[in-house]
C-alpha cells in the first residue's frame, strides 16, 4: 500500500498507455478505448485534480469515486468534480462490444473559457450525490460531434487552435449542464452570488479541510461574517458549512487510512487533531467506526 497518487493530465493519459488519444500538452486529452483495449493503470487509486469525463457508449464499468462504487452502463456519462479520488474498479469483458471514451483537462483550461462556471456549480450537488448522468440518444450524438471536433482541432496547426477547443468544450458543457437539469436532481442555488460564494467556499475547503475545521476561518477568508456565511450555506444546499467541512475531512481521513501506510498517529498530525482521542471521536461519531476498525474493513 502506497501514498494516494495526484496526477496531472499528462499521467492520466500515460496510464492510459497505448490507446488512441489526441491532446494538448498537459491542458486537455481525450482517450478513446475500444473492446481488448483494457491495458489500463487506472485500478489503482489517483487523485484528478481537474475535469475529468468517463462516458460509457456501449458495455459495463464499474468505477469507485471518493470511496463509493458505481456501475456505468451504456449512454451514461459519469463526471468526477476536481479533486475526487478515482478508481476503475471492474469492466466486463464479456461484453461483445465495448466502447468508452475519457476526458480529462487540467482545471487551469476547463476554466480558462469565458462560460459562466455558476452554473455548473449549480449542479455540483447532483454530482456529489450520484456522478452519473444518463444521456439521450440526440444528446449523445452532440456530445461525438463535439469530441470528434475537439480531438481534430487538438490535432491542428491553426493558430488559435486551444480557444477553438475551450469554444468547443464550451458548447459540449452546455448540453451536459441540460442533461443535469433534466435529471432534476441538483440543488439550484436561488442566485448568482450564492452560487458564486458556494464556489469558493467549496474551493477552500477542498484546500484547507486538512488544516482548518472552524467556520470561522472560511468566513475570513471570503471577507463574510460566521453567521451569514453559515446560513447562506445551509439555505443554498440544506447541508450546514461544518457538515462540509467534516465530509471532506472525513473522506482524506479515509483515504488515508484505506490507501497509505501512514499510522493513526501520522493521520492525525496530517489532518491536524490535537491528539488520537479527539480523532478517534470524531470519526466514530460520523462513521460508526473507530478508524482502526475502518481500515480493516
Amino acid at each position: 500500500m502506497s501514498d494516494l497518487t495526484e496526477i496531472s493530465v499528462r499521467r492520466f493519459r500515460e496510464a492510459l498507455n497505448g490507446q488512441e488519444y489526441v491532446g494538448i500538452d498537459d491542458d486537455f486529452c481525450i482517450v478513446n478505448i475500444e473492446k481488448g483495449d483494457y491495458g489500463t493503470r487506472l485500478d489503482k487509486p489517483f487523485r484528478f485534480d481537474g475535469a475529468l469525463l468517463i462516458w460509457c457508449i456501449k458495455g459495463r464499468l464499474r468505477i469507485s469515486i471518493d470511496l463509493a462504487d458505481y456501475d456505468v452502463d451504456d449512454n451514461t456519462l459519469l463526471m468526477c468534480l476536481p479533486g475526487s479520488i478515482f478508481k476503475l474498479k471492474e469492466i466486463e469483458e464479456q461484453t461483445t462490444d465495448f466502447h468508452y471514451v475519457c476526458l480529462a483537462m487540467s482545471k487551469e483550461f476547463a476554466s480558462g473559457r469565458k462560460a459562466d462556471l455558476g452554473k455548473a456549480f449549480s449542479n455540483a450537488l447532483s454530482l456529489m450525490d450520484d456522478p452519473r448522468v444518463p444521456i439521450r440518444e440526440e444528446e449523445a450524438q452532440m456530445m461525438a460531434d463535439c469530441m470528434e471536433m475537439m480531438g481534430k482541432m487538438a490535432n491542428s496547426d491553426i493558430k488559435y487552435m486551444k480557444d477553438g477547443v475551450r469554444a468547443i468544450w464550451t458548447s459540449m458543457l452546455y448540453v451536459i449542464l441540460g442533461v443535469l437539469d433534466r435529471k432534476g436532481a441538483g440543488s439550484q442555488l436561488p442566485s448568482s452570488r450564492s452560487r458564486v460564494l458556494f464556489e469558493q467556499f467549496l474551493s477552500l475547503v477542498a484546500k484547507y479541510h486538512d488544516r482548518y475545521r472552524n467556520v470561522g476561518f472560511y468566513a475570513d477568508k471570503l471577507c463574510l461574517t460566521p453567521k451569514y456565511l453559515s446560513k447562506l450555506i445551509k439555505t443554498a444546499t440544506g447541508r450546514s458549512a461544518p457538515e462540509w467541512i467534516d465530509a471532506y475531512v472525513i473522506l482524506e481521513a479515509k483515504n488515508l487510512l484505506k490507501y497509505s501506510d501512514n499510522t493513526i498517529k501520522e493521520i492525525v498530525y496530517k489532518l491536524n487533531f490535537p491528539n488520537q482521542s479527539v480523532f478517534y471521536k470524531f470519526f466514530k461519531a460520523r462513521t460508526g467506526m473507530t478508524p482502526s476498525e475502518y481500515r480493516k474493513s
